[in-house]
Protein backbone atom coordinates (compact mmCIF):
# COMPACT_ATOMS: atom_id res chain seq x y z
CA UNK A 1 0.00 0.00 0.00
CA UNK A 2 1.46 3.11 -1.24
CA UNK A 3 -0.93 5.90 -1.46
CA UNK A 4 -1.98 7.59 2.00
CA UNK A 5 -5.83 7.57 1.31
CA UNK A 6 -5.66 3.24 1.26
CA UNK A 7 -3.11 2.85 3.64
CA UNK A 8 -5.92 4.85 6.26
CA UNK A 9 -8.58 3.01 4.93
CA UNK A 10 -6.86 -0.60 5.87
CA UNK A 11 -4.33 0.36 8.86
CA UNK A 12 -4.21 -2.14 11.39
CA UNK A 13 -7.61 -4.31 10.18
CA UNK A 14 -7.16 -8.15 11.12
CA UNK A 15 -6.90 -11.10 8.36
CA UNK A 16 -10.73 -10.71 7.05
CA UNK A 17 -13.04 -13.75 8.58
CA UNK A 18 -16.27 -15.02 7.35
CA UNK A 19 -19.13 -13.75 8.95
CA UNK A 20 -16.86 -11.37 11.26
CA UNK A 21 -17.02 -7.74 10.81
CA UNK A 22 -13.83 -5.79 9.19
CA UNK A 23 -13.22 -3.92 12.29
CA UNK A 24 -14.09 -5.86 15.50
CA UNK A 25 -15.81 -4.29 18.04
CA UNK A 26 -14.15 -2.92 21.48
CA UNK A 27 -13.56 -5.60 23.73
CA UNK A 28 -14.28 -5.00 27.82
CA UNK A 29 -12.42 -6.90 30.07
CA UNK A 30 -10.66 -6.46 33.22
CA UNK A 31 -9.39 -10.10 33.22
CA UNK A 32 -8.89 -12.58 30.46
CA UNK A 33 -8.79 -16.74 31.10
CA UNK A 34 -5.45 -18.22 32.17
CA UNK A 35 -4.88 -21.98 32.70
CA UNK A 36 -3.02 -22.48 35.47
CA UNK A 37 0.48 -23.79 34.33
CA UNK A 38 0.29 -20.73 31.78
CA UNK A 39 3.23 -18.64 32.16
CA UNK A 40 1.43 -15.45 32.41
CA UNK A 41 4.50 -13.09 30.72
CA UNK A 42 4.81 -15.40 27.78
CA UNK A 43 0.62 -14.54 26.58
CA UNK A 44 -0.95 -11.77 24.73
CA UNK A 45 -3.50 -10.87 26.99
CA UNK A 46 -3.43 -11.18 30.83
CA UNK A 47 -4.65 -8.44 32.47
CA UNK A 48 -6.70 -5.53 31.31
CA UNK A 49 -4.45 -3.05 32.33
CA UNK A 50 -1.36 -4.54 30.25
CA UNK A 51 -3.04 -5.18 26.82
CA UNK A 52 -6.19 -5.32 24.99
CA UNK A 53 -7.09 -6.65 21.17
CA UNK A 54 -8.98 -3.69 20.80
CA UNK A 55 -5.48 -1.32 21.71
CA UNK A 56 -3.41 -4.15 19.40
CA UNK A 57 -5.53 -3.09 16.26
CA UNK A 58 -5.05 0.89 16.86
CA UNK A 59 -1.43 0.52 17.92
CA UNK A 60 -0.74 -1.66 14.74
CA UNK A 61 -2.35 1.20 12.48
CA UNK A 62 -1.07 3.79 13.99
CA UNK A 63 2.48 2.08 13.61
CA UNK A 64 1.89 1.95 9.58
CA UNK A 65 0.67 5.17 9.28
CA UNK A 66 3.39 6.63 11.05
CA UNK A 67 6.29 4.35 10.20
CA UNK A 68 5.31 2.23 6.46
CA UNK A 69 8.66 1.92 5.83
CA UNK A 70 9.69 0.45 9.17
CA UNK A 71 9.04 -1.75 11.68
CA UNK A 72 7.56 0.24 14.45
CA UNK A 73 5.52 0.17 17.83
CA UNK A 74 3.07 1.69 19.06
CA UNK A 75 1.51 2.48 22.60
CA UNK A 76 -1.93 4.12 22.98
CA UNK A 77 -2.74 6.34 26.10
CA UNK A 78 -5.55 7.74 27.69
CA UNK A 79 -4.44 11.23 26.17
CA UNK A 80 -2.31 13.38 24.86
CA UNK A 81 -0.52 14.48 28.26
CA UNK A 82 -0.62 11.11 29.54
CA UNK A 83 1.82 9.86 26.11
CA UNK A 84 3.92 13.08 26.76
CA UNK A 85 4.21 12.56 30.29
CA UNK A 86 4.99 8.70 29.54
CA UNK A 87 8.09 9.49 27.03
CA UNK A 88 9.63 11.90 29.58
CA UNK A 89 9.32 10.68 32.69
CA UNK A 90 10.70 6.94 31.42
CA UNK A 91 13.29 8.41 30.20
CA UNK A 92 14.81 11.13 32.64
CA UNK A 93 16.20 10.50 36.14
CA UNK A 94 17.45 12.93 38.43
CA UNK A 95 20.41 14.87 37.41
CA UNK A 96 19.79 14.66 33.18
CA UNK A 97 19.02 17.71 31.60
CA UNK A 98 16.29 18.04 29.07
CA UNK A 99 15.61 20.71 26.32
CA UNK A 100 12.37 21.67 25.86
CA UNK A 101 10.23 24.92 23.37
CA UNK A 102 9.74 27.45 24.96
CA UNK A 103 6.77 28.36 22.48
CA UNK A 104 4.91 24.63 23.22
CA UNK A 105 1.79 23.39 24.16
CA UNK A 106 1.18 25.22 27.53
CA UNK A 107 1.02 22.35 29.92
CA UNK A 108 4.68 21.69 29.19
CA UNK A 109 5.57 24.94 31.24
CA UNK A 110 3.47 22.43 34.45
CA UNK A 111 5.20 19.44 33.06
CA UNK A 112 8.65 21.47 33.22
CA UNK A 113 7.66 22.34 37.03
CA UNK A 114 7.24 18.98 37.67
CA UNK A 115 10.56 17.54 36.00
CA UNK A 116 12.67 19.86 37.86
CA UNK A 117 11.44 19.14 41.15
CA UNK A 118 12.47 15.38 40.49
CA UNK A 119 15.98 17.05 39.96
CA UNK A 120 16.22 17.09 36.15
CA UNK A 121 17.72 20.39 34.20
CA UNK A 122 15.15 22.13 31.86
CA UNK A 123 16.02 24.09 29.57
CA UNK A 124 14.17 26.29 26.86
CA UNK A 125 14.60 27.72 23.44
CA UNK A 126 11.99 28.86 20.69
CA UNK A 127 11.34 26.81 17.98
CA UNK A 128 12.02 28.54 14.65
CA UNK A 129 15.49 29.28 13.68
CA UNK A 130 16.90 25.69 15.48
CA UNK A 131 17.16 27.62 18.58
CA UNK A 132 16.97 24.36 20.82
CA UNK A 133 20.53 23.59 19.18
CA UNK A 134 22.04 26.51 21.43
CA UNK A 135 20.60 24.89 24.09
CA UNK A 136 21.45 21.04 23.83
CA UNK A 137 24.66 20.03 24.70
CA UNK A 138 24.75 17.68 27.94
CA UNK A 139 21.25 17.10 27.64
CA UNK A 140 19.66 13.48 27.81
CA UNK A 141 16.56 13.66 25.80
CA UNK A 142 15.37 16.92 22.85
CA UNK A 143 11.88 17.91 22.74
CA UNK A 144 10.45 19.25 19.61
CA UNK A 145 6.82 20.63 18.92
CA UNK A 146 6.61 20.98 15.12
CA UNK A 147 4.38 23.50 14.08
CA UNK A 148 4.27 24.55 17.44
CA UNK A 149 1.04 25.35 19.12
CA UNK A 150 -0.15 28.03 18.84
CA UNK A 151 2.63 30.07 16.93
CA UNK A 152 2.87 27.82 14.08
CA UNK A 153 6.68 27.52 13.87
CA UNK A 154 8.72 24.60 12.19
CA UNK A 155 12.05 23.37 12.95
CA UNK A 156 14.52 21.10 11.04
CA UNK A 157 13.67 17.71 12.57
CA UNK A 158 16.17 15.82 10.62
CA UNK A 159 18.87 18.63 11.13
CA UNK A 160 18.47 18.36 15.01
CA UNK A 161 17.92 15.15 15.29
CA UNK A 162 21.06 14.74 13.71
CA UNK A 163 22.81 16.82 16.06
CA UNK A 164 21.07 15.12 19.45
CA UNK A 165 22.20 11.92 18.35
CA UNK A 166 25.68 13.00 17.77
CA UNK A 167 25.95 13.84 21.60
CA UNK A 168 23.60 10.80 22.62
CA UNK A 169 20.45 12.38 23.44
CA UNK A 170 17.26 11.18 22.42
CA UNK A 171 14.64 12.61 20.37
CA UNK A 172 11.07 13.06 20.54
CA UNK A 173 8.17 15.45 18.21
CA UNK A 174 5.10 16.21 19.45
CA UNK A 175 3.39 15.54 15.72
CA UNK A 176 -0.11 16.00 16.74
CA UNK A 177 -0.81 19.24 14.81
CA UNK A 178 0.63 18.08 11.55
CA UNK A 179 -0.69 14.16 11.75
CA UNK A 180 1.33 11.20 10.12
CA UNK A 181 -0.11 12.15 6.85
CA UNK A 182 1.73 15.61 7.19
CA UNK A 183 4.70 14.42 8.70
CA UNK A 184 6.75 11.27 9.56
CA UNK A 185 9.10 12.30 12.26
CA UNK A 186 10.65 8.69 12.52
CA UNK A 187 11.65 9.27 8.86
CA UNK A 188 13.41 12.25 10.02
CA UNK A 189 15.44 10.94 12.24
CA UNK A 190 13.46 11.24 15.39
CA UNK A 191 13.22 8.07 18.11
CA UNK A 192 9.57 9.02 19.31
CA UNK A 193 7.08 10.35 17.41
CA UNK A 194 3.97 11.33 20.03
CA UNK A 195 1.10 13.25 19.51
CA UNK A 196 -2.53 13.54 20.92
CA UNK A 197 -5.40 11.56 19.03
CA UNK A 198 -7.67 13.75 20.87
CA UNK A 199 -7.30 16.57 17.30
CA UNK A 200 -7.17 15.77 13.89
CA UNK A 201 -6.42 12.01 14.06
CA UNK A 202 -9.58 11.05 15.47
CA UNK A 203 -11.45 14.27 14.21
CA UNK A 204 -15.39 14.59 15.56
CA UNK A 205 -14.64 15.88 19.23
CA UNK A 206 -15.62 13.25 21.25
CA UNK A 207 -12.27 11.10 22.62
CA UNK A 208 -9.40 11.44 24.59
CA UNK A 209 -6.63 9.68 23.40
CA UNK A 210 -2.68 10.19 23.11
CA UNK A 211 0.03 7.79 21.42
CA UNK A 212 3.81 7.26 21.27
CA UNK A 213 5.34 5.21 18.43
CA UNK A 214 8.78 4.22 17.99
CA UNK A 215 11.50 2.23 16.13
CA UNK A 216 13.25 1.21 18.99
CA UNK A 217 11.76 -1.79 20.72
CA UNK A 218 13.72 -0.94 24.06
CA UNK A 219 12.37 2.64 24.06
CA UNK A 220 8.66 0.64 23.26
CA UNK A 221 8.99 -1.22 26.19
CA UNK A 222 10.05 1.68 28.52
CA UNK A 223 7.06 3.59 27.44
CA UNK A 224 4.86 0.56 27.72
CA UNK A 225 6.14 -0.24 31.24
CA UNK A 226 5.13 3.52 32.08
CA UNK A 227 1.68 3.03 30.95
CA UNK A 228 1.13 -0.15 33.30
CA UNK A 229 2.95 0.93 35.92
CA UNK A 230 0.63 4.78 36.27
CA UNK A 231 -2.32 3.22 34.40
CA UNK A 232 -2.49 5.93 31.66
CA UNK A 233 -4.77 3.45 29.84
CA UNK A 234 -7.35 4.31 27.18
CA UNK A 235 -10.81 2.52 26.83
CA UNK A 236 -11.77 0.25 24.79
CA UNK A 237 -14.35 2.19 23.63
CA UNK A 238 -11.95 5.34 23.26
CA UNK A 239 -10.02 3.12 21.13
CA UNK A 240 -12.26 1.73 18.76
CA UNK A 241 -13.89 5.29 17.78
CA UNK A 242 -9.92 6.09 17.29
CA UNK A 243 -9.73 3.54 15.26
CA UNK A 244 -12.62 3.62 13.18
CA UNK A 245 -12.03 7.05 12.38
CA UNK A 246 -8.32 6.76 10.86
CA UNK A 247 -10.58 5.17 7.56
CA UNK A 248 -11.26 9.10 7.05
CA UNK A 249 -8.43 11.09 8.20
CA UNK A 250 -7.15 11.43 4.86
CA UNK A 251 -10.32 13.15 3.54
CA UNK A 252 -10.53 14.78 6.71
CA UNK A 253 -6.60 16.28 7.04
CA UNK A 254 -7.13 17.18 3.16
CA UNK A 255 -10.56 19.05 3.55
CA UNK A 256 -9.05 21.19 6.78
CA UNK A 257 -5.84 22.28 4.72
CA UNK A 258 -7.28 23.76 2.01
CA UNK A 259 -9.74 25.28 4.12
CA UNK A 260 -7.12 26.44 6.35
CA UNK A 261 -5.12 27.68 3.64
CA UNK A 262 -8.38 30.23 2.03
CA UNK A 263 -8.58 31.11 5.29
CA UNK A 264 -4.78 32.63 5.85
CA UNK A 265 -5.31 33.65 2.29
CA UNK A 266 -8.60 35.71 2.81
CA UNK A 267 -7.05 37.12 5.97
CA UNK A 268 -4.29 39.02 4.10
CA UNK A 269 -5.62 41.97 3.15
CA UNK A 270 -7.68 42.56 6.33
CA UNK A 271 -5.99 45.65 8.58
CA UNK A 272 -7.51 44.90 11.53
CA UNK A 273 -5.24 41.13 11.36
CA UNK A 274 -1.39 41.41 12.50
CA UNK A 275 0.55 38.48 12.98
CA UNK A 276 -0.53 36.22 10.60
CA UNK A 277 0.58 32.29 10.45
CA UNK A 278 -0.29 29.12 8.56
CA UNK A 279 2.66 27.10 6.94
CA UNK A 280 0.83 26.77 3.58
CA UNK A 281 1.24 30.67 2.85
CA UNK A 282 4.19 31.69 0.43
CA UNK A 283 5.10 34.03 2.53
CA UNK A 284 5.10 32.98 5.87
CA UNK A 285 8.56 32.55 7.77
CA UNK A 286 8.37 28.77 8.40
CA UNK A 287 6.87 27.89 4.20
CA UNK A 288 10.40 27.06 3.30
CA UNK A 289 11.14 24.08 6.17
CA UNK A 290 7.51 22.92 6.04
CA UNK A 291 7.85 22.26 2.37
CA UNK A 292 11.25 20.51 2.89
CA UNK A 293 9.33 18.65 5.87
CA UNK A 294 5.78 18.29 6.00
CA UNK A 295 4.07 16.07 3.18
CA UNK A 296 2.39 18.82 0.89
CA UNK A 297 -0.34 19.09 4.19
CA UNK A 298 0.42 21.73 6.68
CA UNK A 299 -2.36 21.27 8.77
CA UNK A 300 -6.08 23.01 9.70
CA UNK A 301 -4.55 25.83 12.05
CA UNK A 302 -4.40 29.66 11.64
CA UNK A 303 -2.95 31.95 14.01
CA UNK A 304 -3.24 35.54 13.74
CA UNK A 305 -3.83 38.97 16.20
CA UNK A 306 -6.67 40.77 16.32
CA UNK A 307 -6.33 44.59 17.76
CA UNK A 308 -7.10 43.65 21.85
CA UNK A 309 -9.29 41.46 23.73
CA UNK A 310 -13.06 43.28 23.03
CA UNK A 311 -12.17 43.34 19.06
CA UNK A 312 -11.29 39.41 19.50
CA UNK A 313 -14.04 38.82 21.33
CA UNK A 314 -16.63 40.52 19.18
CA UNK A 315 -15.23 38.53 16.40
CA UNK A 316 -15.87 35.40 18.06
CA UNK A 317 -19.16 35.60 19.25
CA UNK A 318 -19.64 36.98 15.82
CA UNK A 319 -19.14 33.41 14.09
CA UNK A 320 -21.61 31.30 13.08
CA UNK A 321 -20.46 28.14 11.50
CA UNK A 322 -16.97 28.11 14.20
CA UNK A 323 -17.29 26.69 17.48
CA UNK A 324 -16.06 29.04 20.27
CA UNK A 325 -14.37 26.22 21.87
CA UNK A 326 -10.51 25.16 23.00
CA UNK A 327 -8.57 21.93 21.19
CA UNK A 328 -8.12 22.06 16.93
CA UNK A 329 -8.51 19.30 14.62
CA UNK A 330 -11.99 18.36 14.37
CA UNK A 331 -14.34 18.17 11.35
CA UNK A 332 -16.32 21.21 12.91
CA UNK A 333 -14.51 25.06 12.75
CA UNK A 334 -13.09 26.12 16.18
CA UNK A 335 -11.55 29.08 17.25
CA UNK A 336 -10.59 30.84 20.43
CA UNK A 337 -8.66 33.77 22.32
CA UNK A 338 -5.97 31.81 23.14
CA UNK A 339 -4.96 34.12 25.96
CA UNK A 340 -7.74 33.73 28.40
CA UNK A 341 -5.92 30.17 29.39
CA UNK A 342 -2.46 31.65 30.25
CA UNK A 343 0.58 30.53 30.00
CA UNK A 344 0.87 31.41 25.80
CA UNK A 345 3.22 33.86 25.18
CA UNK A 346 0.37 35.94 22.85
CA UNK A 347 -1.24 39.03 22.39
CA UNK A 348 -4.64 39.37 23.72
CA UNK A 349 -6.28 39.39 20.91
CA UNK A 350 -4.67 36.34 19.62
CA UNK A 351 -7.03 34.17 18.15
CA UNK A 352 -5.75 29.93 17.04
CA UNK A 353 -8.31 29.44 14.48
CA UNK A 354 -8.72 25.94 14.02
CA UNK A 355 -10.68 25.22 10.24
CA UNK A 356 -12.77 22.55 10.12
CA UNK A 357 -14.18 20.37 6.92
CA UNK A 358 -16.93 22.67 5.90
CA UNK A 359 -17.26 24.16 2.28
CA UNK A 360 -14.40 26.27 1.85
CA UNK A 361 -16.52 29.62 0.31
CA UNK A 362 -18.99 29.25 3.63
CA UNK A 363 -16.34 29.16 6.25
CA UNK A 364 -14.38 32.05 4.10
CA UNK A 365 -17.59 34.19 3.94
CA UNK A 366 -18.31 33.61 7.80
CA UNK A 367 -14.75 34.70 8.89
CA UNK A 368 -14.91 37.49 7.19
CA UNK A 369 -18.11 38.44 7.91
CA UNK A 370 -17.64 38.32 11.33
CA UNK A 371 -14.38 40.36 11.08
CA UNK A 372 -16.73 43.30 9.49
CA UNK A 373 -19.25 43.02 12.54
CA UNK A 374 -16.01 42.85 14.93
CA UNK A 375 -14.97 45.99 13.54
CA UNK A 376 -17.87 48.06 13.50
CA UNK A 377 -17.84 47.66 17.32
Amino acid sequence: MNGDGTRAVRAGLPEPETYRPTLPGPVFTAHYHLHGDDDPATGPYTYGRDANPTWTLLERALGELESPDAEAETVVFASGMAAISAVLFSQLRQGDAVVLPDDGYNLLARLRERLTGYGIEVRTAPTAGDAQLRVLDGAKLLWLETPSNPGLDVCDIRHLSDAAHAQGALVAVDNTLATPLGQRPLALGADFSVASGTKALTGHGDVLLGYVTTRDPELAASVRLWRKTVGAIPGPMEAWLAHRSLATLHLRVDRQATNALAVAEALRDRPEVSGLRHPGLPEDPSHRQAVAQMRGRYGCVVSFALPDRDHARRFLGALRLVDDATSFGGVRSTAERRGRWGGDAVPEGFIRFSAGAEDPDDLVADVLGALDEAARG
